[in-house]
Formats: C-alpha cells, structure tokens, sequence
C-alpha cells in the first residue's frame, strides 16, 4: 500500500488543536475528513507533533497509507479541494518509503514564535501573534536564552499535563529578531531541537518576556531551570504566537527530483 507525506500548513485558531478530537474540530479530523472522501476506509494520518488549541504550522508533516498510488501533485490538489473552507492547505505531498514515519523518523523540530509589542491591539495579526503592550529589552532576552542552550532537565518548563517519559531535552538552538514596524515591534523566537516537552516553547518564550520586561534578570533563568520545579517557570505564553515551521527528516521527502 503506498505511503504518502504530506506537509501541511494551518490557522490553528478555529481548532481545538492537531490531535483528532470526538466533539471538538481538529486539524488532523480535518484532514483526514478531505482523504475519506478520496478512499473511505484510509486508517487515518500520523503527525510530526501534535500542535495544541490555537496553535500554527507552516510546515506540518504526516504520513498516510492509501490504497491508490496517486501522482504527488494531484493528491495534495484533490485534497486542498476537499478541505475548503478550513484554513488548512497541503503544500506538497510526496510519496515515501513505507519505513518512513513523519513522527518517528524526524531528526529536528523548529518553532517560531511571534511576539508584538504595542500598545494598540492587534488587527491584521490578530490571533496571530501575541501582544503584550511593555517594551522589551532583547539583549537581556538573549542572555536569558544562553543558559537553556543545550541538554538540561526541563521540568520546570513543561506543563504538569506533559506525557514524555523524560524531561531531559537538547535544545539545539535560540535565537531572538527584533523588528521594528510602523507600529510597535515584532520579536520572533526560533527554536530548534530533536523534540520538545509539552508547552517547553510557550514556558520559555513567557519567562524570556519577563526578562525582557525587566522583571527578571537574566540569571534568574539559569535558577529557574535548575529548580527543576514547574513553580518557578515564567508565565506561559499564550498559543496564538506559536508556528511549527518545519520538520527535518534524515532525506527530505519534499525536495525535488
């Protein structure tokens, strides 16, 4: 049975998040939607990483099995065809290898976090990032970051609710934009790792707010972390920030011939 990846962009706002949900609209509920309709009796799709309510993604990776060996093109086609009006759209999909696991064969995650300052509210990013109205100090933003860089235990910046068998994470990269606009300033947040805890990005981004705002020094960060207690976390941010930008696999499955 021939196996298809898909990279899938989404507007997480409309939906209750990435995993399917019996009563709550989902990304992957809508997806999977649009491929019953193409075969019926599909077993359903698995995702790179479950997004939670709210949350975006630029670039969204699942594998489906399909009893038909569709051309690439016309498949992510009949598909965006068929998930119209949601926000979601099948940028490419490609055929894989049947050992090829959009979770399990993933070597790295990179998240965006959008983050405005200003004071009026948002309203063509609306639900699109994350105001705050307080100016913020990169440069102190930046120090905090140093000291996640690398492996550490992270309990104290994963939710209560995380279902990992280990808070012990590398976090492989934190870089922080700053860029003025005609209002306000956008900062944006890159992270970079193999995977994450739940809630790992929008607990850091929050505590990095703080020290952007001067209430905490950069420092506290490093006793933060090595509290190893979710009570000494920042506030977590709030999910419209949030993008899963990309996916990166051993061979990408996307790249042209």
């Amino acid at each position: 049975m021939p196996r298809f990846a898909l990279k899938i962009e989404y507007d997480g706002a409309p939906f209750a998040g990435w995993q399917r949900q019996r009563e709550q609209p989902s990304v992957q509920g809508a997806v999977e939607a649009a491929l019953r309709v193409l075969q019926p009796d599909h077993a359903g799709i698995a995702a790179a990483g479950r997004t939670d309510a709210g949350v975006h993604a630029l670039g969204q990776v699942a594998h489906v099995d399909l009893a038909r060996d569709w051309d690439p093109f016309r498949l992510s086609e009949a598909l965006n065809a068929h998930l119209r009006p949601a926000p979601v759209a099948v940028l490419a999909a490609a055929r894989v290898g049947e050992d090829f696991h959009a979770r399990f064969s993933a070597l790295e995650r990179s998240y965006l976090f959008r983050l405005l300052v200003r004071r009026a509210p948002a309203t063509h990013d609306a639900g699109l990032v994350w105001r705050v109205m307080n100016p913020l100090d990169v440069e102190a933003m930046r120090e905090g970051a140093k000291y996640l860089i690398g492996k550490h235990d992270f309990t104290t910046f994963r939710s209560t609710m995380c279902q990992a068998a280990s808070p012990v994470k590398t976090l492989d990269e934190i870089t922080i934009e700053e860029s003025p606009r005609d209002a306000g300033t956008e900062f944006r947040f890159h992270l970079r790792a193999r995977s994450f805890l739940h809630n790992q990005v929008r607990s850091i981004v929050g505590t990095l707010e703080r020290v952007g705002a001067g209430a905490w020094d950069p420092a506290d960060v490093k006793t933060a972390l090595e509290a190893r207690d979710r009570a000494a976390c920042g506030p977590v941010c709030a999910p419209q920030g949030l993008y899963l930008r990309a996916v990166r696999y051993p061979e990408d499955p996307f790249k042209p011939a």
